[in-house]
């Protein structure tokens, strides 16, 4: 991707910093795969999305190996919550322990995902932007501004409610109240410029507009557009959030929450698919689809299955076997050095009448040897 640097930079004549240093390198490069490899703007997004999932692969593989020992973590983290339920502190203070001594940071899997939002937002204004739709809604102190910039600026025309298509080329003097509509060529370097409007109808997806709600693979339903990019869409995200969340566990309360949520975004997805552009929800569609290929290549399917009672045969459960506990600094002691006040050893099995793991040990059955001392 090209290095942005400035306004005047190879072409580039409106430059917003910090935000353009985000948004113009991925703009230029869906402008390119689009007007130079393939004149077809769904490749292109197709394309657009693979690129950018390889280029995040290094922070995604971090992300899916973090959630996937915590994972591992849940059988012995399920048994500080029993062990100590009723007591959140203590179990907090025991998770927390539980985690360092193996070297797990519960975090680690948020920081990678940091990291990707800016991008993410950024790809989404670059699917906007590259539309050449625009919907705005004036606030009540701009309305009459709003209509005296459309009257300077006749070439932007209004193809629906709220719904405006703006001009590929023209002053770059926008006010910054109306940046929606800064022409696609203020943004792009000179080898890339412009000389007409972005197709965003394509042929092989029977004429569906990108730039628009979805309107061919759609059916209307209560007044909505339910589009079936969409609900593909949906259930895709459905299957990459199912092989990573974690088994359900009625004694953690976030269990219930983290289950809702595998429900509900792929639900939000369908009803998005009645406002976004087609584009949007294709980029969508290919985004989530190359996490699912990715997660499967790291993870297996993961958690999956079983589905809805539904365990085919090929596909093997996932490895939940927990590690074994141990102190991260125990390295190189024997089994039996207590010195940091816990054994490397897991719980041995006790007898009738004792709790799991609560270190007692079954007495011994039979006569006991006594040992003499040696003379």
């Amino acid at each position: 991707m090209t290095p942005i640097i400035g306004a005047g930079f190879f072409g580039i004549e409106h430059f917003t910093p910090p935000w353009d240093f985000f948004f113009l390198p991925l703009f230029n490069l869906l402008v390119f795969l689009y007007r130079i490899l393939f004149t077809d703007l769904a490749v292109a997004i197709i394309i657009f999305t693979v690129i950018i999932r390889l280029v995040l692969w290094p922070l995604f593989v971090r992300q899916i190996r973090s959630q996937k020992e915590m994972q591992r973590m849940q059988p012995l983290v399920r048994e500080i919550q029993r062990k100590h339920k009723g007591n959140r502190q203590k179990v907090t203070e025991e998770t927390m322990a539980l985690y360092r001594e193996h070297g797990v940071n519960q975090f680690g899997g948020c920081l990678p995902l940091l990291l990707q939002m800016p991008i993410l937002i950024a790809l989404y204004s670059v699917l906007n932007r590259i539309s050449s739709v625009v919907t705005y809604t004036a606030p009540d102190n701009l309305k009459d501004q709003f209509q005296a910039f459309l009257a300077s600026n006749p070439a932007i025309s209004s193809i629906g409610t709220n719904q405006y298509r703006i001009e590929f080329s023209g002053p770059c003097n926008v006010p910054s109240d109306f940046a929606a509509f800064l022409p696609l060529n203020c943004q792009l370097i000179d080898p890339l410029k412009l000389t007409q409007p972005i197709d965003t109808t394509v042929g092989w997806l029977f004429n569906l507009d990108l730039g628009r709600i979805d309107h061919v693979f759609s059916l209307p339903v209560l007044g909505i557009t339910i589009s079936a990019l969409a609900i593909i869409t949906g259930l895709l995200q459905f299957v990459q959030a199912k092989m990573t969340s974690p088994q359900p566990n009625p004694d953690d309360p976030m269990s219930s929450t983290t289950t809702t949520m595998i429900y509900l975004f792929p639900i939000m997805m369908v009803f998005w698919g009645a406002f976004l552009p087609s584009g949007l929800i294709l980029y969508y569609g290919v985004l989530t689809l190359t996490l699912i290929v990715q997660q499967f290549l790291l993870m297996g399917w993961g958690n999956l299955f079983p589905l809805f009672g539904w365990q085919p045969s090929w596909a093997a459960p996932p490895d939940t076997a927990p590690p074994p506990r141990r102190l991260a600094t125990d390295e190189g002691r024997g089994a039996g050095d207590t010195s940091t006040g816990r054994a490397d050893r897991p719980p041995t099995s006790n007898g009738p009448g004792s709790a799991p793991g609560d270190g007692r040990q079954k007495p011994r059955s039979g006569p006991r040897r006594r040992r003499g001392r040696r003379r």
